[in-house]
């Protein structure tokens, strides 16, 4: 079955808020004598069907609502391995102490983000997630999210939140943009990557976890105006560098030691002057494995994130150097003018630190065991105690990983955040240590705890406090629910004038040793009207007690003060500024120039400056839309699937799940001003069939917004056939009307966003259809007018074409008519003419010359020039004529010659062949007394014809040139 099955087999077998269960035993008792009885009836009978229990999905439904029932819920559900519960506004998580690979996995998260109602699905946290995704979209106002991940130390506050920056990287990257797809990607991976390294340097193992969160973070997941992921930062909170030098009973230190030491290759372990074998003090529980000790997937990230190998290089031998450093012992000089001498196997290890810090050892030795004090404007060497040179140490160790990771939380910084232009709005992750309560608690539990002291309080005041005082302030029938307000307890611990912070304050600015029997004396007597803070006069260790929203915790006065001073020696400093390491060296300058431009300021102590952090912080989350997950802690053993009651309930009570449950279950989480909601919802009276006359005015008066909201609800209930009465009468129902908001149920904001996404589908397929109506008529009008367009023009252009050939032909008539006539012309005048043949005497000619033609000479004594063509031509005898010929070929010349029949008279005569330079012509007569030609058939019959076009000849000689012997 479904988990939205699931769902509606539960809604059916339920009444809001009521106690019918559908398939339960219901026994008819008499009325109970007492509340007290009458409450543990309805106790045993809601239990009296144990089988049922695990499909409450949300305790909300649970009737009544007691740490009982809940806790019998949870039993129930975590049996069946079901890890997810909503508790209204919350999600309770509990740890399964063992991997679920398929609860996590990218099609479960593809099925959460596009689901059209993620709550109808089964609990889980990725459904904190696409509801702060979407609320982000803008289902009613885009502002900012924030997901507070809370819980005690090992209840899977780190996984929980990995889950949830997986899941954002996932979804945001989900873009068909293909110009952002590879961004999108590259902060994806950055981002996820940036995981890995963060928990190497700064998770450790730890008795009640193997992956415990020794400092707390807030990412920031930057998201552009399509809500693609386009960057992020990560904020840190007070990193436990104690933990390097100083490591509790069967805990361990940082991951990123057992890394190198487990993961280090030959070559690696040679530079590092970290043989096989070899045991470093600093190191403790070396031998246990957990999954974390991952130096490949470390290295990986870092690849990733743009730390090169040589970078690399450095990061890891400076932490090499650090665990040599561990190994470094003194004891005490018999003179006591002298500094502490070093242990003989103490000097290879102090060697091989400086070499790896690439600092002199010489001077290495001297800032551990001699200390600078300054009188004026000279320096005065003291040497330090046994105890003062081992504090030296572990201060340099401590100053040195604190800068390395702050370098790196830097660096991850730079390599994925965004420019500010780029993103709009951002969701947040917080991860924060959770409450710690050891047997020995000094400083750094108790700036923990109150960390969660901040957080539990931001709660009560987000959402206990506040909402029931908006009921009250706005008209609802509301009784108040009582829950636990630990606002005293943080008055205790950072109140003003005095508390315990400004009193460690006030004892660390004090130039004198600290004295922990004076500190408490103090507290004591400044602090005694608190009822939070108590004290064991008989204990022999200073200490004292303070009463947390999750219980009782003993804090050690001894050393708590030096801690709030973190002192750091001069000497040290500028040590280290002068190694022979790059990313050192840049380091501690950065560190020094930083002092110096807060030169003149007071001293910030640990206190302080976390305090200040955590106050940036709420500002954030007080300005973003919160959502809680509640991280359980099922026992204390971190056995899988195991639950213990005891462990359950004392978390439940602490957290105030079960207050939460009946505020979730008689209220309102959804509010929204009667301006937004009729901004947002008003398209509902709009379109319906009761239509509003008059448009409302936004900014009127609360009472007219108030009628017209209440309009609208009518319009929507009756629409859904829902006794409109019944909804808007009764304070538990759907929906509340108030002085100046709306208060509603999930169910009524399901059915309101139902019923605009409806309307507004039917608005967009009547805005379609008129659009496509619109497209095709102007579609059908373009063609029409291109139809029109295109007959016009190519009736034009056959005129143009027709007129242009009309023109054309006019000119080739005329120019053949005037070519005609020329013609016509020219055979006119050089045909025989009749007169003169009658008049004048022409002698009788040879029959062969008369056969080939004859040509009559006038007796004109000038020179004449006769030009002929080659086709037997005969001339009559004349007294001087120069005649020029054109003959091609020796026997056509032979024939001219020989047709002319010339006189043998030398001088005559003059023959001339022109072939060859003026080309072909014909006879031309001058004006009186010319020469004429007459030929057996005229060449003019032949002037129609087309000449060769490869001839060299033109014009009318062409023409002539056809005819040839």
């Amino acid at each position: 079955m479904s988990s939205a099955d699931d769902r509606r087999n539960v809604r059916a077998g339920h009444t809001h808020g009521g106690g019918t269960v559908k398939g339960f035993v219901h026994k008819d008792r008499s009325p109970p004598p007492s509340l007290n009885d009458s409450l543990e009836g309805e106790i045993q009978a809601f239990l009296t069907d144990e089988d049922q229990l695990h499909t409450y999905d949300d305790l909300t439904k649970v009737n009544p609502v007691t740490p009982t029932t809940v806790l019998k819920c949870l039993q129930a559900r975590y049996s069946v391995k079901v890890f997810y519960t909503h508790a209204g506004c919350t999600l309770v998580a509990l740890n399964p102490f063992q991997p679920i690979p398929h609860l996590y996995s990218l099609d479960v998260m593809k099925e959460y983000h596009c689901a059209p109602q993620p709550q109808e699905f089964k609990p889980h946290i990725f459904i904190v997630a696409e509801e702060a995704y979407r609320n982000v979209q803008g289902q009613l106002e885009p502002v900012n999210q924030s997901l507070v991940v809370s819980g005690e130390s090992g209840a899977g506050k780190t996984w929980t939140s990995r889950c949830l920056m997986k899941y954002y990287a996932t979804v945001a990257a989900s873009s068909s943009v293909v110009k952002s797809q590879h961004t999108v990607e590259r902060i994806e991976k950055r981002v996820l990557d940036s995981n890995p390294i963060m928990e190497a340097f700064g998770n450790a193992c730890t008795l009640r976890n193997n992956n415990s969160s020794r400092f707390g973070k807030y990412i920031q997941l930057q998201l552009d105006r399509c809500q693609l992921l386009v960057g992020a930062s990560v904020q840190t909170y007070l990193l436990e560098k104690t933990r390097v030098g100083c490591q509790p009973a069967n805990e361990r230190n940082f991951h990123i030691f057992y890394q190198m030491m487990k993961g280090a290759t030959d070559e690696q372990r040679k530079e590092w002057e970290m043989p096989r074998g070899q045991r470093f003090v600093w190191l403790p529980n070396a031998e246990k494995t957990v999954d974390e000790d991952c130096f490949h997937e470390t290295v990986e990230a870092m690849v990733h994130l743009g730390i090169n190998a040589e970078r690399q290089r450095q990061i890891f031998t400076i932490l090499a150097g650090i665990l040599q450093l561990g190994n470094v012992n003194f004891s005490s000089s018999t003179d006591e003018s002298q500094p502490c001498n070093l242990e003989e196997q103490s000097k290879d290890f102090l060697q091989r630190a400086a070499e790896l810090l690439r600092v002199p050892a010489e001077e290495l030795q001297m800032c551990l065991r001699v200390r600078t004090l300054k009188a004026g404007k000279q320096s005065v060497l003291k040497p330090c105690s046994q105890a003062e040179c081992s504090m030296r140490r572990d201060c340099l160790a401590k100053v040195i990983y604190a800068q390395l990771f702050e370098w790196l939380v830097t660096f991850i910084n730079n390599s994925m955040c965004a420019d500010k232009s780029t993103w709009c709005n951002f969701i947040g992750v917080l991860d924060v240590y959770g409450f710690e309560c050891f047997q020995t608690n000094n400083l750094e539990q108790l700036c923990i705890n109150y960390a969660n002291e901040k957080l539990q309080q931001h709660f009560v005041a987000h959402y206990l406090r506040a909402q029931q005082e908006e009921y009250v302030s706005e008209g609802l029938q509301w009784s108040f629910v009582k829950y636990q307000d630990n606002q005293s307890c943080l008055d205790l611990i950072e109140g003003s004038p005095v508390s315990v912070f400004s009193l460690l304050n006030e004892e660390s600015r004090l130039n004198r040793a600290s004295d922990s029997k004076m500190f408490r004396v103090r507290l004591e007597k400044e602090l005694c009207d608190n009822v939070n803070i108590s004290w064991d006069k008989f204990s022999k260790v200073p200490h004292f007690t303070v009463a947390h929203y999750a219980g009782k915790v003993n804090y050690q006065i001894q050393g708590m003060v030096d801690k709030n001073k973190d002192p750091v020696p001069p000497e040290l400093s500028s040590l280290l500024q002068k190694s022979g390491n790059s990313l050192l060296h840049q380091i501690f300058t950065d560190k020094e120039t930083e002092n110096l431009t807060s030169k003149g300021l007071s001293k910030v102590t640990v206190v302080s400056k976390f305090k200040n952090s955590l106050e940036s912080l709420m500002k954030i989350l007080h300005a973003t839309t919160p959502h809680y997950t509640r991280c359980i802690k099922p026992n204390p053993d971190c056995k899988p699937l195991t639950f213990k009651k005891e462990e359950v309930i004392m978390q439940l009570e602490a957290c105030g799940i079960v207050e939460t449950i009946h505020i979730s279950a008689a209220g309102f989480p959804i509010r929204i001003p009667f301006s937004s909601f009729l901004q947002r919802y008003g398209l509902i009276t709009t379109y319906s069939k009761l239509k509003s006359e008059t448009r409302v005015d936004l900014e009127a008066d609360s009472d007219v917004l108030q009628r017209e909201v209440e309009k609208l609800l009518r319009v929507l209930l009756q629409t859904h056939a829902v006794d409109p009465s019944h909804c808007l009468g009764k304070p538990n129902s759907w929906v509340h009307c108030g002085r100046t908001k709306v208060f509603l149920t999930q169910s009524m904001l399901d059915l309101l966003e139902d019923q605009r996404n409806k309307i507004l589908s039917q608005c967009a397929f009547s805005i379609q259809r008129c659009w496509l109506r619109y497209q095709r008529r102007r579609r059908h009008a373009r063609l029409k007018s291109a139809i029109v367009i295109q007959a016009a023009v190519r009736s034009w252009l056959v005129r143009r074409e027709v007129q242009r050939w009309n023109r054309a032909a006019t000119v080739i008539q005329d120019t053949w008519r005037r070519w005609r006539a020329l013609l016509k012309s020219l055979a006119e005048a050089e045909l025989d003419d009749a007169k003169d043949l009658v008049e004048e005497e022409v002698p009788e000619l040879n029959p062969v010359i008369r056969e080939r033609g004859s040509v009559q000479l006038s007796n004109i004594q000038e020179p004449v020039t006769v030009r002929g063509w080659p086709m037997g031509l005969a001339l009559a005898s004349a007294p001087s004529i120069t005649v020029s010929l054109t003959a091609t070929g020796f026997q056509k010349m032979m024939s001219v010659m020989a047709s002319l029949n010339l006189p043998s008279r030398r001088g005559d005569y003059k023959v001339e062949t022109n072939q060859y330079t003026k080309g072909l012509a014909s006879i031309r007569a001058q004006p009186k007394g010319s020469v004429k030609l007459h030929y057996q058939r005229s060449p003019l019959l032949y002037a129609d014809r087309q000449p060769d076009q490869k001839s060299d000849v033109t014009g009318f000689n062409e023409i002539l040139l056809e005819k040839t012997l």
